[in-house]
């Protein structure tokens, strides 16, 4: 499987389109339904991740409303969809602009169609859907009705055979070539709830599969209340502890939580030497029970030599992003004589909440002296200490 980093690599690939460019009105409140956040992640980063951790995907453009686009960004939290397209007043004009956005860059071989208001996203169901391409254009993940349908509005009407029912869900998987020109053929008059019928209008077979309950898509504000109990009842919290020590030096450069600091002095390392990420990554890797940083990155390694020690906490994040964690707290402390970490704090964290992809909120850096004691307090050299604070789901 490769994975797709540009729009300029496209052909033959699989490519998911996430809508997400809805305002979510009945879900209540004055943030659009994609935005708002289900264990501390955005509903749309959890699409995202659903989508971008599975092999058979090899990259995830995001369709977004007018307005929206840095709300979509910050509710990404540092992810890296191949494009962000701005879509049309409605579902069908916003599913047509990514398609063409798509269409302009090369010819994929198969689209999953994807509502970012469905976070909860199975690796079974994009299995079904792929598979049931090789005998359809176009496939859907469905659920039998249990209840008993019937027709009505203040009076019983007759009775629906449920057997003949099905309730349709996303995300849907398409032909490249034949979703487009359906689109493409589709009255620009007619709204279309979903892009099954739009491929079936062109004269095409959609194949049905099994879909998933915890596929449900959020539209109340009661939906959100019942989806933060089945996300919080399926996980557990982890928390992992960092430390670390650097000696200062001449002519170096001093880097603390991945911003330059002014000093005379600079911390000594086969990196660039930033104890507090180094603190961080290990705080985390312990969390998570992987090792530590000399483990992933041996200092005799010449590859790390001067190395940004930000690419080290960005593998770290992304080791907790692999196993579906969620980062829910970091608090650094550096342990110094000098310099002043108090004017540079803002900008510390700042900077340590975009390399996680969290929100500032979520990110605590502190100082401390150990008043002219030890190696500290003689200025030779600066320590961190870190706690990074996990929600993993549960292995049984």
């Amino acid at each position: 499987m490769r994975r797709v980093m540009t729009l300029g690599s496209i052909d033959g690939a699989t490519i998911a389109i996430i809508v997400a460019a809805g305002r979510g009105e009945r879900a209540g409140g004055d943030t659009p339904k994609q935005f708002r956040r289900i264990g501390g992640r955005a509903v749309l980063a959890h699409a995202f991740d659903r989508l971008a951790e599975h092999d058979g995907i090899d990259g995830v453009l995001l369709v977004t409303g007018e307005g929206q686009e840095q709300a979509v960004m910050a509710a990404m939290g540092g992810r890296s969809p191949i494009a962000v397209v701005l879509g049309g007043a409605t579902r069908q004009k916003s599913v047509r602009a990514a398609l063409e956005h798509l269409a302009s860059a090369g010819s994929p071989s198969t689209v999953l169609i994807h509502d970012a208001a469905r976070p909860f996203l199975s690796s079974a169901v994009i299995d079904r859907l792929l598979s049931a391409l090789g005998d359809a254009q176009g496939a859907i993940p469905v659920l039998p009705v249990v209840d008993t349908i019937a027709l009505g509005d203040t009076v019983l009407g007759e009775v629906v055979d449920r057997s003949v029912i099905n309730r349709v869900q996303t995300p849907q998987a398409f032909a490249f070539a034949e979703i487009l020109a359906a689109h493409r053929l589709w009255s620009a008059e007619t709204d279309a709830t979903d892009d099954a019928q739009i491929l079936r209008a062109a004269g095409h077979d959609v194949a049905l599969v099994m879909g998933d309950r915890m596929l449900e898509k959020l539209t109340l504000p009661e939906d959100f209340s019942a989806a933060e109990k089945v996300f919080a009842g399926s996980r557990s919290a982890r928390t992992g502890l960092g430390y670390d020590v650097h000696r200062l030096v001449e002519k170096e450069e001093l880097w603390l939580c991945g911003i330059q600091v002014p000093h005379d002095k600079g911390l000594s390392g086969h990196s660039d030497a930033d104890v507090a990420l180094h603190a961080l990554v290990d705080a985390l890797l312990g969390a998570l029970a992987e090792g530590d940083i000399g483990s992933h990155f041996p200092p005799s390694d010449p590859q790390w030599r001067g190395a940004a020690s930000w690419r080290f906490l960005e593998f770290a994040r992304q080791r907790v992003e692999a196993r579906g964690g969620i980062i829910s707290h970091v608090d650094l402390t550096i342990i110094c004589e000098r310099p002043k970490v108090g004017p540079h704090r803002d900008a510390m964290r700042a900077r340590v909440a975009e390399l996680l992809g969290v929100s500032i909120g979520r990110v605590s850096v502190k100082a401390t002296t150990t008043e002219r004691l030890g190696f500290t307090g003689r200025g030779e050299g600066i320590a961190a200490q870190a706690i990074a604070t996990l929600s993993l789901p549960d292995i049984e």
